[in-house]
């Protein structure tokens, strides 16, 4: 995970560290789907960002990470933690992930 940390998304999951495995595995996940989502990549830091710029490998309209993908991450990650028993719905994002993406999406055509 390079958006969120294990110890903000244990917090926001109300887990403890048992479960430290888990979470890394779904909030990969999340910042996958986000960024999927976005249509761009999303990088930690402008250094992280400029560093793959210089490699280039980072892609169309990449962007520094905001507050907001932060949030969506954690509410993704969230549902996924909350639903790993029956699996949440896979042909869509949380609603309120999808409104805090929503702004930084790129690349939607006509």
């Amino acid at each position: 995970m390079e958006l969120v940390t294990t110890e903000l998304l244990r917090s926001h999951c109300r887990a403890d560290a048992t479960d430290d495995l888990l979470l890394e595995v779904y909030g990969s996940t999340a910042e996958e789907n986000a960024q999927a989502y976005l249509n761009r990549r999303v990088y930690p830091t402008a250094a992280a960002l400029a560093e793959a710029a210089l490699a280039g490998t980072a892609g169309d309209d990449p962007m520094v990470v905001t507050p907001a993908i932060r949030a969506a991450v954690l509410l993704i990650a969230g549902s996924l933690y909350r639903n790993r028993e029956e699996g949440p719905d896979s042909r869509t994002l949380p609603v309120g992930a999808q409104a805090l993406l929503q702004p930084n999406r790129v690349g939607l055509g006509v």
